[in-house]
């Protein structure tokens, strides 16, 4: 993984000095809440219903088992002792103390992390694929590039206050595990007609208030003019994007208001100004990619059959391995997720001693490191097939070993009306119900692929917009009520969903999406998933059900 070097480090240090300095003169009475306001959001702070919130970014989504551990120590010192996973794989402290929040970037600083630029009108956090560089199907691993783009826009000069928030998405497999088509930018490691890899650009997609799929501004880019093409779209953005109205100010409406015909046009002709000005050369990109070079993998690893032999003779560790194991690029490895979405704990959220037992398991196992994933769980990317069965007991043992990765109870929320400000509606105790409801592990199994998303405010911070069910909460009245979606994705074949219907009281919630389980095996073909069901079927048969009796 990519190290801080000296400027890397000094940069990051003086920003926390810079932070504490701001806060200091705030808490004084010497800056006024709406002068600070701008200073919190750029090191990542909010004000949300109960504590400040701190959101701390993790490029690409990648940690290693030091940083993991000092995740855990900070929750400790400063926090409840828990951290929440969020589906842009940052993580967020729910209740730290305003004046504490200097010190805890310090001590983030210490382990090469930061929350510069995870909030405000800027480039957030870079993120990408979760299997980056050890899953068998990728054309070339994204994380260099990733970090390209992370050098290139932290403290950007004019992208510093943009129209709207800007998000940036790359993946290098054809399996889309990084949503890139719900981006700002997303950006597709393709190999063209001649056999040169370069980049397929989107723009334009995003969530939210108006769920928008990204549109293909270039079908090809050469991987030298990555930043200079990325540089032109933020220009173009910056001087057409809207500022009269938050709700119209994301590129989406802009790229939908100009048509992306035009934007490409001014992009294009931007691009001729400066590409040769932010050409990239090989040596930069050598100099970046060295530190993602393959680690020194075990031949023998493919020889251990005690891996297969443990799955006959435990079928909870079986049940395990086909939900939470996938293949590994390198024979005689698997990836192992760990579901952070446990009957007993808010989606996302994992405690100050869970990470410290992750961190010291990604030690023993898995070549240091630790990646979050845009799903809200935890990955560990490089473990020996032999060696899963210690592992997983391990993980039984802290309560880490859920196997439910894409069924039902593999639920993306978002904190809802319980700590967000901004929210309409609970979330977390709708999920914590939808997983009482639907505790039979063999029937989720039976239901195969399902992905619920669920976010308590239109700013859709779930992707309720982009699941297989989506749940959105609204405001009716002072009253808790609930829309539902069906047929989205945010992979490969996205798609955004259609609505169900008027909105469904909180107290019905968990009848409709049983309702709706119900109808899918009555409609469903021999396998069929339940999204392929609700493409081939339509929306109507689902929305019949529903509302039979009202």
């Amino acid at each position: 993984m990519y190290q801080y070097d000296n400027y890397d480090q000094t940069m990051i240090d003086q920003r926390v000095a810079q932070y504490r300095d701001q806060t200091r003169r705030f808490l004084a009475g010497e800056l006024t809440e709406d002068q600070f306001r701008p200073l919190r959001l750029m090191n990542g702070l909010y004000i949300q219903i109960h504590a400040p919130m701190l959101r701390v970014a993790i490029p690409y989504g990648l940690m290693s088992s030091k940083q993991v551990h000092k995740i855990a120590d900070i929750s400790r010192k400063y926090d409840k002792g828990y951290v929440h996973f969020t589906t842009r794989q940052n993580f967020q402290l729910n209740w730290p103390a305003l004046e504490t929040v200097p010190d805890i970037l310090a001590e983030l600083a210490s382990v090469q992390m930061h929350a510069i630029q995870s909030s405000g009108n800027c480039i957030r956090n870079t993120t990408s694929d979760q299997l980056a560089g050890v899953n068998a199907n990728e054309l070339e691993d994204p994380r260099p590039w990733c970090e390209i783009i992370r050098q290139w826009s932290t403290f950007h000069p004019e992208f510093a206050y943009l129209p709207r928030k800007f998000k940036i998405a790359v993946t290098g497999s054809a399996d889309d595990r990084a949503a890139t088509q719900v981006h700002d930018i997303g950006l597709h490691l393709v190999k063209n007609h001649q056999g040169e890899i370069g980049f397929e650009v989107l723009v334009g997609g995003g969530l939210g208030r108006t769920p928008i799929l990204g549109q293909q501004i270039r079908p090809f880019l050469e991987k030298k003019d990555l930043l200079s093409y990325l540089e032109a779209i933020l220009r173009v953005y910056n001087r057409l994007g809207r500022r009269d109205n938050k709700y119209k100010a994301r590129i989406k409406i802009t790229v939908r208001e100009h048509g992306i015909n035009h934007i490409r046009e001014l992009v294009e002709a931007e691009w001729v100004h400066i590409r040769k000005q932010l050409e990239l050369d090989d040596k930069e990109i050598q100099r970046v990619k060295q530190y993602f070079t393959e680690p020194d993998y075990d031949a023998s690893a493919a020889d251990d059959q005690t891996f297969t032999e443990m799955q006959a003779h435990d079928p909870a560790f079986a049940r395990w391995v086909k939900q939470n194991v996938v293949d590994h690029k390198v024979p005689g490895y698997k990836i192992a997720y760990i579901s952070l979405k446990s009957p007993t704990s808010p989606p996302g959220d994992v405690t100050a001693e869970q990470l410290d037992v992750i961190a010291d398991l990604a030690d023993e196992f898995s070549m240091s490191e630790v990646r979050s994933t845009h799903n809200q769980n935890l990955v560990l990317s490089d473990v020996k097939q032999g060696e899963l069965y210690a592992l997983w007991l391990r993980l039984e043992a802290e309560g880490l070993a859920t196997a439910n990765i894409n069924t039902l109870t593999d639920i993306i929320c978002c904190p809802g009306l319980d700590f967000c400000s901004l929210a309409n509606a609970s979330s977390i105790p709708l999920a914590k119900a939808i997983n009482e409801r639907f505790d039979d592990m063999d029937y989720l199994y039976d239901l195969g692929d399902i992905k619920i998303k669920m976010s308590g405010c239109m700013n859709g911070c779930a992707h309720q917009s982009v699941g297989h069910i989506g749940i959105l909460g609204v405001d009716k009245k002072g009253e808790e009520w609930y829309q539902f979606t069906l047929g989205g994705s945010s992979e490969a074949d996205a798609s955004l969903g259609e609505r169900l219907g008027r909105a469904i009281p909180k107290d019905e919630v968990v009848d409709t999406v049983a309702t709706l389980l119900d109808t899918y095996k009555e409609l469903r073909l021999e396998d069929e998933p339940f999204l392929a069901t609700v493409r081939r079927v339509g929306v109507d048969p689902f929305k019949e059900r529903v509302y039979a009796d009202n």
